[in-house]
């Protein structure tokens, strides 16, 4: 863990010096530290008018940028360790649940619509974030009820309602695209939808983002027992207390709400919930409480290089993140499956 920490600090340095006009490390560090611990940016004239013209590349869109990147990756990473537990497969991620189905209705009507007008008039510059968050609410509250319509709380009723919710909610976001009459509204929702850091400042959704995957990974590390037992099947955990209905459910409600609130800031960014938890197994093994903080690490360091390929492989264009990540996780994917079906033969 000490040493995944230092790989993801000199990570978020080398990631904000990257970019159509690239800034060196040591200079990413004194630009960095200027703004966190007020030290002078130098003496030397020629230098310090070189930092100076990097300052505001770096610390006003690189640098929330990669800060966003960071807790998206961590966000995720977790978000794909609660619901590997909930419902007892390995290939389950955040996004079968249809939350980021839902967040993607939201973005796709705020975008065609048009973004700061009717209900989100007053939402201003935040009106994207919050149409997609507000989707992404709607959507879990779909998956619940479904799920729980059908009597028992279930993994496998849960899993069911999530591949429903989430296939026609995709539906509908692909409607909207259709049924827009402006090009730059449909590129805009599908560069969104294949996932983005780009929308990344210094400002509230930040922050919002940042408090709910720091809660959401302290939450899950304290009910990291719990999910233990609920790996043994419910009867086990039932025998030692837990009631793995209730458990779930609020596993659950964790998990929507760490998706809703990185998919609403970053778009649908795939494969890190599914690949990260299985990494950080390998490392630490399979007990929540360990599993959790390690799985965050390798999400935020993934997420953070997969950034660095998405503004550099085509620069000065930006490829969408999500294209990186699913070209990392496909092969990983397939290396999973052939060797589960190894060890089951």
């Amino acid at each position: 863990m000490p040493l995944l920490t230092v790989v993801l600090l000199a990570t978020v340095v080398v990631s904000v010096g990257f970019g159509a006009v690239h800034v060196s490390p040591a200079d990413s560090l004194r630009i960095l530290g200027h703004h966190l611990a007020g030290t002078d940016l130098g003496t030397d004239t020629d230098s310090t008018t070189d930092l100076a013209r990097h300052d505001a590349v770096i610390w006003t869109i690189r640098a929330p940028r990669t800060v966003l990147g960071v807790f998206v990756g961590a966000g995720l990473a977790v978000a794909g360790v609660i619901l590997q537990a909930v419902v007892r497969n390995v290939l389950a991620d955040p996004y079968v649940l249809g939350v980021s189905s839902g967040a993607s209705v939201g973005a796709a009507a705020a975008i065609t619509l048009g973004v700061g007008t009717g209900a989100t008039a007053a939402l201003g510059d935040y009106a994207l974030q919050t149409s997609a968050f507000l989707g992404a609410l709607v959507a879990s509250a779909l998956v619940v009820g479904v799920a729980r319509a059908a009597g028992r709380f279930t993994a496998t009723r849960l899993l069911m309602a999530g591949v429903a919710v989430g296939y026609a909610l995709s539906a509908l976001t692909s409607f909207l695209v259709f049924a827009s009459d402006s090009a730059e509204s449909s590129r805009s929702v599908m560069f969104w939808l294949l996932g983005s850091l780009g929308l990344a400042s210094w400002s509230g959704p930040l922050v919002a983002v940042a408090v709910t995957v720091v809660l959401g990974t302290a939450i899950l590390m304290l009910l990291g027992p719990r999910l233990d037992a609920l790996q043994f099947g419910d009867d086990t955990a039932l025998t030692l207390g837990i009631r793995p209905d209730r458990l779930r459910l609020g596993l659950l409600v964790l998990s929507c709400l760490l998706v809703g609130a990185v998919v609403a800031m970053a778009g649908a960014i795939g494969f890190v919930g599914l690949v990260v938890p299985h990494l950080a197994r390998r490392l630490v093994g399979g007990r929540h409480r360990a599993l959790t903080p390690v799985a965050a690490l390798l999400g935020a360091v993934l997420l953070c290089w997969a950034d660095i390929g998405a503004r550099t492989l085509l620069a000065p264009q930006e490829i969408p993140v999500g294209i990186i990540t699913a070209l990392v996780g496909a092969p990983f994917l397939l290396l999973l499956v052939h060797r589960m079906h190894r060890e089951a033969s």
